[in-house]
């Protein structure tokens, strides 16, 4: 098992045809089957969560009908599978019609952890005459990804995903802890890249390895985080979408491996209150779709105008996609002052301490590294809402704010504190509903509210604690 990349990041990736993953026809995905012996398929599409929501179902019955529907309201419920409240910009389908799903075979590949042989296919949502479904993740990161296009251009991202594991938790009024590794040791201090804590769980970092490798999944690199069983995993650049599926896919597979050895993957921002949070940091350049040349760079090497427009855009607009990029409470309490995570959207060049960060490159692989997202978010969003940020700041050519050299961490918030100021600044934001659609912008803000609200009636360990007998 390496734990080193041996493959910079330098430009995009042209990556030849995996045979674990991804086939073009209905005919080639019948062959690829047949050869597995593929017994069942999952039908699968991401909701607004990020969860894999779909059917499963027997291949002979997959083949005789390849599109599936669902209700729409599928696509309209909370993480807790409640249903917001109708108001004047957000109304529920008054018949709760069907969502058609159509398999994308480009994701087709084996599911490496089931008990009997077993496909997953992720589709894409449309409308019933055809259209894309507006509420649909993938299809939101798509209409980014066309505004790209329609400039001739082509986005390329890199995600990076922390988690952490944990021991298994059947109350869920109890503390996490860290799990025990092989020298039968929780661990109980700061072990950033450290190879002998990773090596604490090698047997289960081998599964997610053989269960990426079935998949056709690919890791470029895994490290240790600073927190206590905290992980991160590292994926090669390449296709926006491709990527919100790999890491889709990536989350469910560390879930499913860690389950095997008795204990959790969590990728919740902020699990423990005494370890750093879990970030989901989003690597992005452009490239010129004629000469296959990185906009970000001109002839002599030296950063374009586009570059600086780019981070201009993360500066203007990463406040008002907040709610899309730390979707939960919990993600606002990561974003604390003093630790790794940013707390404003100041940049600078390789400086870890602001929210955009430049990392040090050559003239051909000069990228921006948005270190806002945390790991709970939906990958197709986040990056959907990352790209959009950068794509407003060329289009209006804006000019950055000058880079910080030093620290930035006692620097003033200039993210919002909490899910309410984040929906306020989405919700009022005028340029956005042009870019992700109102009525994505509306049942988004009305989920989120309901999470809210549903979250207000719990009462805190603390509130009992300090409140109880003292007030």
């Amino acid at each position: 098992m390496s734990l080193i990349s041996t493959e910079p990041k330098d430009a995009p990736r042209v990556g030849e045809r995996n045979p674990e993953r991804g086939v073009e026809t209905l005919a080639e995905a019948k062959v690829w089957l047949k050869e597995r012996g593929i017994e069942d398929i999952e039908c699968i599409t991401p909701d607004l969560a990020g969860v894999a929501r779909g059917k499963l179902m027997p291949a002979d019955k997959f083949f005789s009908s390849t599109v599936m529907s669902m209700p729409t309201s599928v696509f309209t419920t909370t993480v807790t599978g409640e249903y917001p409240e109708e108001d004047d910009t957000f109304q529920h389908d008054p018949s709760d019609g069907d969502v058609f799903l159509k398999p994308d075979f480009s994701t087709l590949t084996a599911v490496p952890w089931a008990s009997e042989p077993t496909a997953q296919i992720i589709h894409d949502a449309f409308h019933r005459d055809g259209r894309p479904f507006d509420l649909g993740p993938r299809q939101i990161l798509r209409r980014i990804v066309g505004l790209y296009e329609r400039d001739g251009l082509r986005a390329v991202v890199a995600p990076e995903i922390e988690f952490y594991l944990v021991k298994q938790n059947l109350d869920p009024d109890y503390p996490l802890e860290p799990p025990i590794g092989r020298s039968g040791r929780a661990e109980a201090s700061r072990q950033s890249y450290s190879i002998q804590h990773v090596n604490e769980f090698d047997d289960l970092f081998d599964d997610i390895y053989e269960f990426s490798e079935k998949q056709g999944l690919e890791i470029d690199t895994l490290i240790h985080e600073e927190g206590a069983a905290q992980m991160e995993i590292n994926l090669r650049h390449g296709d926006p979408l491709a990527l919100g599926d790999q890491v889709f896919s990536f989350k469910r597979t560390i879930r499913e491996a860690a389950l095997r050895h008795n204990m959790y993957a969590t990728f919740m921002a902020k699990p423990m209150s005494r370890e750093p949070g879990s970030a989901m940091h989003i690597h992005q350049s452009v490239v010129d779709v004629e000469t296959g040349r990185n906009i970000f760079s001109d002839d002599e090497g030296n950063p374009t105008a586009a570059f600086f427009s780019f981070i201009a855009g993360l500066q203007k607009y990463l406040p008002a996609v907040m709610c899309i990029l730390a979707p939960y409470v919990n993600s606002f309490r990561r974003l604390t002052r003093g630790t790794a995570a940013p707390i404003n959207v100041h940049w600078g060049y390789d400086n870890r301490t602001v929210g955009i960060r430049v990392p040090n490159s050559g003239p051909g692989s000069r990228r921006v590294e948005n270190r806002v997202p945390s790991s709970d978010a939906n990958p197709y969003l986040a990056i959907a809402a990352s790209l959009a940020c950068g794509h407003l700041g060329m289009q209006q050519r804006l000019a950055p704010e000058e880079p910080i050299a030093g620290s930035a961490r006692d620097l003033p918030f200039g993210l919002p504190r909490g899910l309410l100021e984040a929906l306020a600044l989405f919700e009022d934001n005028s340029d956005l509903p042009d870019v992700f659609g109102p009525r994505f912008m509306a049942t988004y803000r009305a989920i989120k509210q309901q999470e809210y609200e549903t979250f207000m009636n719990v009462i805190s360990s603390w509130e009992r604690q300090h409140l109880l007998l003292a007030v």
